[in-house]
């Protein structure tokens, strides 16, 4: 694989404005996409705003800024975009015939020595590879949001990736001071998405019964997580004894929720238009702006506390 000097990023909403900072502060050039002048307008807000993040955190010094910002290009020419490009980082919506259209169009703007990467959660590889000339160049590097704050980035390798583009792929999250998790094979969801959605529906399952209210299980959740921030499940089984775990698990794994529907709270709430954050309502009250702002101000200095950690531990 050659050296990547050169970074397409298509898409400007949640996730995409901030792995173009990313990129950039580690210095590569990078030409951000945005299908009208009002997205490129918000792709750089979104640029300007992880950087601030990183900058009031403590997570670069103030000097690197102007050098990133100065490293971004943003255009609504997708011809543009990819010219020269050695990487292309998607973060389209979560659409599989969106995210097809736009590697079509890709490959046919870009240079053949070009890895397509998709930041899909869940959808894929091989799916949305189909009908490329050079799948064997496409991988899923999945950034968790808010990606400059998560360290993890799951690389998920389709049916026709070759060892070569994994290879490559992980190296250049390395050198943006991330840590690469790769599947030996692809699967809905991945690893981050099924552990989380487990979770989430057992969470649900325990609202719907009326075993607990959604902040109860939330302070328990949060308690829990500390102990697992350390050990993930398995190493966690290892620690207390998988005796322990199997006599719990025998009694305990039939009661848990097991369904295939889409839990009645979730559903509901959504019947209701109730979508969380975004609506002001979902499962708690979020009309008051400070509230929610202080919420998200604590998530933020949390994660960055972590991101610090990660930088100086390792085993």
């Amino acid at each position: 694989m050659n050296a990547i000097k050169t970074i397409c990023c298509i898409g400007t909403g949640t996730m995409g404005p901030s792995m173009a900072a990313l990129f950039a502060l580690a210095g590569y050039e990078i030409r951000m996409f945005g299908r009208t002048a009002a997205s490129v307008e918000r792709g750089r807000r979104g640029v300007n705003a992880c950087l601030a993040s990183c900058r009031e955190h403590g997570l670069v010094a103030p000097e690197q800024i102007p050098a990133a910002v100065a490293r971004v290009t943003a255009t609504t020419l997708l011809p543009e975009a990819a010219a020269g490009a050695d990487f292309v980082m998607e973060s389209v919506s979560e659409d599989l015939a969106a995210k097809r259209q736009i590697f079509a169009a890709l490959e046919e703007l870009c240079p053949d020595r070009a890895i397509f990467a998709s930041n899909t959660s869940g959808l894929s590889p091989t799916a949305i590879a189909a009908g490329l000339r050079r799948p064997e160049r496409f991988v899923v590097a999945h950034f968790m949001n808010p990606p400059h704050l998560m360290a993890a980035v799951e690389v998920v390798p389709g049916e026709a990736t070759s060892p070569a583009t994994v290879a490559a792929a992980c190296d250049l999250l390395a050198k943006i001071g991330k840590t690469p998790v790769v599947l030996r094979r692809e699967a809905p969801g991945f690893i981050a998405n099924r552990l989380q959605f487990a979770l989430l529906r057992e969470a649900l399952a325990i609202v719907d019964q009326g075993i607990a209210a959604p902040e109860t299980v939330d302070t328990a959740m949060k308690h829990l997580s500390r102990r697992m921030s350390a050990t993930g499940p398995l190493e966690t089984a290892d620690l207390g004894g998988l005796d322990i775990f199997a006599d719990i698990a025998a009694y305990l794994i039939p009661d848990l929720c097991s369904s295939p529907a889409l839990p009645p709270a979730l559903a509901a709430a959504r019947e209701r238009g109730d979508l969380g954050a975004k609506t002001g309502r979902g499962f708690y009250d979020w009309s008051d702006s400070e509230k929610l702002q202080a919420v998200r101000k604590h998530r933020e200095t949390v994660l960055a506390d972590w991101l610090r950690r990660d930088r100086e531990t390792s085993f």
